[in-house]
């Protein structure tokens, strides 16, 4: 397995699972999820509805979409989000 060092998707992603709000995933097929980040690493999430959880390949998302703006700059790296 291949570790990435992807600043904005860990900040994103962990920024979702801190905030506790659903979100949607569209997925490149067009199929939309909702449900609650519970895990998340550079390959797969696990997204959590109704007690049912699914494991969903990072490879596999076009778009996700919180359900409530989320604060990204202050959680961003220093160097990322300046331009």
């Amino acid at each position: 397995m291949t570790t990435k060092n992807n600043p904005v998707h860990d900040a994103f992603f962990a920024e979702v699972l801190n905030s506790r709000e659903e979100v949607t995933i569209f997925l490149v097929n067009g199929v939309k999820l909702q449900g609650y980040l519970s895990w998340y690493d550079n390959e797969s999430l696990m997204l959590t509805r109704d007690g049912i959880t699914q494991l969903v390949y990072v490879h596999a998302i076009s778009t996700v979409m919180p359900t409530v703006a989320l604060d990204l700059p202050s959680v961003l790296p220093d160097n990322i989000g300046n331009k």
